[in-house]
């Protein structure tokens, strides 16, 4: 190696350093300021419920859940409405601890005397009591002077025959999701632990209890429970949960099922036990709410609603099974976003070629996921979004120096070429130079996108000469059409046509401007079928697809060239509607936005409701047809519409009978055929309404 090359060689090391210890730099400041914080929870939120799965406990925990089933039972079974009397709840301990339950915790705040008189407190007191091992709730607040603490307790009568008094205040994060728990308060030199954990302690003797109280240190960074249990804790003292899996992971029992079973034994009928017995003995109980009216339905990573009694139990099941998430090292973190970093800059630096090029960005942003995957599996939360800032930095930062290093003669080579490449034939930016400039606005349009049927197979059949000769009358002919009905061309796509209409100007009928442009360009092609046939050997279809919506329009691209294009899910939908048309047989296919409030000019049959590939949601679409034709073919399309009334209602041998009467002179009616015959096959008969929305699914493009 040459000493020039070498000293070139220097000099791209050490920019490659830089680049990495610069964008390491940017990223780990806006952690440190916690910037990234928000973004980081939600891709916590993805690991969580990526790879949430039960635990060997998770089977050791169950729910009684005090549900609107059982509020609506019990005052119309027993004419007991809310709040109930403590009694009920007696009735409750009392079928725990005959089915032999470990422990029973409530998440259920008895701080008022029972509206029912004391006698109805005194009966929950003895069961309490009788039974031993029941957790209570209360919970710890910050009191007049902030300095000091209050504590809400259960009332005496109830509080002085339980095992354990709970704390369960949980606090969420920032974006209201519940993360992260304080597992235990010292209140007046007591311990009050999260119920979670308190249902653990209270299947434990008591002296235990006590013992263990004293062991207990909830100002370090992990809480240590004897000789044996730690459970790390975070810069907040707080654990973070690892969750087992959406809401009702764990096995929950309806309260009225519960209660109802226990009256029935304590009336005679013991034959009702025998359900209940294997599924709570040597169980860990939990009551609480999940009737929407009783306000204890949170967020967690892994549902959107999920009981506050459910966090709990996760708690105690991360207890037993000793899994608790701890945050990683914090010098660890910096150590390896700074490495990861330079390593992204050097490989950018020194990689030549799109191919190599697209590999190294690729594994640049896919191993910090990999990396903070892994980190959750072993119990780690090792940031992801700080790796990721860092990593992408590194890589753009580095390919604009790169572009920069290419060298006048690179980059006067890529602008002498431009003006070739870039079709710009709009009169506004014409008319208005400063519309030049890289930019976009927001935007009502009606797209266009359209393809010949089967061109693929016609262009492998013709000389390149004919095949761009037949190109260009088509593409030409179409062309004019939409100019004539004041639309914009985007681009071709050999022989596709993508179009928009209401901009650079403003259309105010765009959606009747688009589809008679549609119309006219199956007709102006029927037209050109004759000439068309004899080079081709056949006549030639085009399918057209049409959606409005709300999209980003403007000149986009780089400083020396841009298109004037469009960009937006409502793009995506016309393409997607364009080649929904090889699936219904039909030409023309528009969706509910553009169909909206078009009275006058065109019929319309309603085709289905279609949900495309990579859209969960169903799009009505339409197939537009001049008002003739419509009432030439009228019959065929009422016994198509009562066909797909039926089949939108699940009745599918009921619509399959009036598509089969059709389906030789309608497409779509015989593409229902089908659909409805492979239904049934697959044994979605007509007692399956309920479970049928009436969404077709394409599962191609």
């Amino acid at each position: 190696m040459s000493s020039q090359k070498f000293i070139s060689l220097k000099k791209e090391i050490i920019q490659a350093l830089l680049v990495g210890f610069f964008s390491a730099l940017i990223a780990l400041i806006l952690w440190s300021f916690g910037t990234l914080d928000m973004w980081e929870a939600k891709t916590w939120d993805w690991r969580a419920s990526t790879m949430a799965k039960p635990s060997e406990f998770t089977n050791n925990i169950c729910l009684i859940l005090l549900d609107q089933k059982s509020l609506d039972l019990m005052s119309k079974t027993n004419s007991i409405n809310w709040p109930w009397p403590r009694e009920i709840y007696s009735v409750i301990v009392d079928f725990c601890k005959r089915n032999k339950a470990k422990a029973l915790g409530f998440d259920v705040l008895f701080t008022e005397p029972s509206s029912y008189g004391v006698e109805d407190d005194l009966a929950f007191g003895s069961a309490v009591a009788d039974f031993g091992k029941v957790a209570l709730a209360g919970f710890v607040k910050k009191g007049v002077n902030s300095s000091e603490q209050e504590a809400v307790m259960p009332i005496a009568e109830i509080a002085s025959n339980s095992a354990v008094i709970c704390d369960v205040q949980q606090l969420p994060d920032a974006d209201g999701i519940y993360r992260r728990v304080k597992m235990a308060t010292i209140f007046k030199n007591s311990l009050m632990p999260m119920l979670g954990l308190g249902t653990y302690f209270a299947s434990e003797d008591r002296e235990i209890f006590k013992k263990l109280e004293s062991t207990i240190d909830v100002n370090s960074n992990s809480l240590k429970i004897g000789n044996k249990r730690a459970i790390p804790l975070d810069k907040n003292r707080e654990a973070i949960l690892r969750y087992r899996g959406p809401s009702s992971t764990h096995k929950a029992y309806s309260a009225f099922s519960i209660i109802q079973s226990e009256i029935e034994f304590q009336n005679g009928n013991q034959s009702l036990n025998d359900q209940y017995v294997q599924d709570f003995k040597d169980k860990y109980v939990l009551f609480g709410f999940s009737a929407p009216g009783l306000f204890d339905l949170r967020s967690s990573p892994v549902d959107s609603v999920y009981t506050g009694v459910e966090i709990q139990a996760t708690i105690l099941d991360n207890f037993l099974a000793g899994d608790f998430i701890c945050d990683a090292q914090k010098s660890g973190v910096i150590l390896w976003v700074v490495t990861w970093a330079i390593i992204c800059s050097i490989s950018i630096n020194f990689v030549k070629g799109s191919t190599p090029l697209f590999f190294a960005s690729s594994s640049a942003i896919s191993l910090p996921i990999f990396i903070s995957f892994a980190g959750y599996s072993i119990g780690i939360w090792f940031p992801l979004v700080v790796q990721e800032v860092g990593s992408i930095l590194a890589v753009l930062i580095s390919l604009g120096v790169n572009y920069i290093r290419e060298g006048r003669q690179r980059r006067f080579i890529k602008s002498a070429f431009s003006q070739y490449l870039s079709p710009i034939f709009i009169e506004q930016l014409i008319q208005n130079p400063e519309k030049l400039k890289l930019g976009g606005e927001r935007k009502e349009l009606s797209i266009f996108f359209s393809d010949l049927e089967g061109f693929t197979s016609i262009s492998e059949k013709l000389s390149p000469e004919s095949l761009t000769s037949l190109l260009n009358s088509y593409l030409s002919a179409m062309t004019e059409i939409i100019h004539q009905e004041g639309g914009t061309v985007d681009k071709y796509e050999g022989d596709a046509i993508i179009a928009f209409w209401n901009a650079p100007l403003d259309v105010p009928n765009h959606r009747v401007c688009a589809l008679r442009a549609a119309l006219r360009c199956q007709k102006s092609l029927a037209k050109m079928n004759p000439q068309i046939k004899k080079v081709v050997g056949k006549d030639v279809r085009m399918r057209i697809g049409l959606n409005t919506g709300v999209v980003v329009v403007g000149n986009m691209g780089s400083k020396s060239r841009f298109d004037y294009t469009m960009l937006g899910d409502a793009v995506n939908l016309a393409a997607r509607l364009e080649g929904a048309n090889k699936e219904f047989g039909t030409y023309t296919m528009v969706s509910q936005f553009t169909r909206y409030d078009i009275k006058d000019e065109f019929a319309f049959r309603e085709v289905a409701r279609l949900a495309v590939v990579g859209k969960k949601e169903a799009v009505t679409v339409f197939e537009p047809i001049y008002f003739d034709e419509f009432e030439a073919s009228q019959n065929i399309y009422k016994i198509y519409d009562d066909g797909l009334q039926l089949f939108y209602k699940g009745r599918f041998r009921a619509a399959l009978e009036l598509f089969s009467k059709i389906s030789d002179k309608d497409a779509p009616a015989a593409a229902y055929v089908k659909k409805c015959n492979q239904i049934i096959l697959d044994n979605f008969d007509n007692n399956s309404e309920a479970n049928f929305n009436g969404v077709w699914v394409m599962t191609k493009k």
